[in-house]
């Protein structure tokens, strides 16, 4: 939709009726606005994930992801090719601050790995960089 619609509009009282009839309106003169803005899934290798569904699936099959290895997953996938440091993820992912020594990063990789790469001994996906952190590479 055109900005300018919307400002005109926004500045308005009006019924919910009517805000979704002037949507409406406004996606038959610009269906591309209708498209969603990013992917609603992500392949990589035989893994598909389904971010509408919450669902993260290898050659079909639904994976039993925790709540965390899936937002960590969402996270590397976000941020791919980039080195992500443990201090990074545990601000990003689990939302500590501060300098903290923990081996939940690490853990939650391994178990991320066993479940997304084809072989656990070694990662194709989500790679390891000696001193700094890891690398989504899918």
């Amino acid at each position: 939709m055109r900005s300018e619609w919307a400002d005109d509009h926004l500045a308005r009282r009006f019924e919910a009726g009517d805000l979704l009839t002037l949507v409406a309106a406004g996606l038959r003169r610009d269906p591309a606005a209708a498209a969603p803005a990013t992917a609603l899934t992500y392949r990589f290798g035989n893994v598909e994930v389904d971010f509408r569904r919450t669902e993260v699936r290898r050659e079909g099959v639904v994976l039993g992801l925790s709540a965390k290895e899936y937002q960590l997953l969402c996270y590397f996938i976000q941020n791919r090719g980039a080195t992500l440091s443990r201090d990074e993820l545990l601000a990003r992912v689990w939302g500590y601050r501060g300098e903290l020594v923990s081996r939940t990063v690490d853990t939650h990789v391994a178990w991320l790995r066993g479940k997304v790469e084809p072989t656990r001994s070694r990662p194709e996906f989500i790679l390891t960089i000696h001193g700094l952190g890891y690398k989504f590479v899918g």
